[in-house]
């Protein structure tokens, strides 16, 4: 999208602001019935938070995705709710944007940053972020496949034969330990 489209997009958009908490809070409507809000830090005018909100086809209002800034919070759970949920410490992909860059970030990653290689792909208009192959097992292309569903892009790798094989072997060492019975483990909580 052009960026002239794009501004013109904004501009016809009916918009509400609100200044709040040192903040200043706009909400977009576009005609199409998408939703965004932005927050913009007060004394610098520095973009915190761009969020989109999409109908479901059948018209209900959807949940708030995070383009800039940290992802919003789940919902507070009791400790003995049965939920699950995302390890804290996996990976987390967000973007920020200050008044001269865009940033992106990317948490939870415990390795030095000799592993990572960071480089652009003029023709392809992209950035390309690497890391050393730890398993160095050859990559294969054939191998990657993607999905966009619920506004989220999935991407797999088909895991190589190799790490099946582990994989399996493993899985016949765990099922030779002996448990104290079905569903009768003594797990202490913390």
């Amino acid at each position: 999208m052009a960026v002239q489209s794009w501004i013109d997009i904004l501009k016809s958009s009916k918009k509400t602001a609100l200044i709040h908490d040192g903040k200043r809070k706009i909400h977009y409507l576009f005609t199409d019935g998408k939703e965004m809000a932005e927050e913009y830090d007060l004394k610098t005018d520095e973009l915190i938070v761009r969020k989109w909100r999409y109908k479901s086809p059948l018209g209900a209002q959807g949940q708030w995705q995070v383009e800039v800034g940290e992802p919003l919070a789940g919902p507070v759970t009791s400790l003995d709710s049965e939920v699950i949920k995302e390890n804290c410490s996996n990976p987390v992909f967000t973007r920020k944007d200050t008044k001269s860059s865009f940033q992106w970030r990317i948490r939870n990653l415990p390795y030095s940053k000799d592993v990572f290689s960071v480089s652009v792909e003029p023709s392809e208009r992209c950035i390309i972020i690497k890391t050393s192959n730890k398993n160095q097992l050859p990559l294969d292309s054939s191998a990657v496949g993607f999905t966009h569903a619920n506004n989220t892009l999935i991407v797999s790798y088909k895991k190589p034969k190799e790490i099946l094989t582990l994989e399996q072997d493993l899985l016949k060492e765990l099922k030779k330990l002996k448990g104290t019975g079905e569903g009768d483990v003594d797990c202490k909580t913390q």
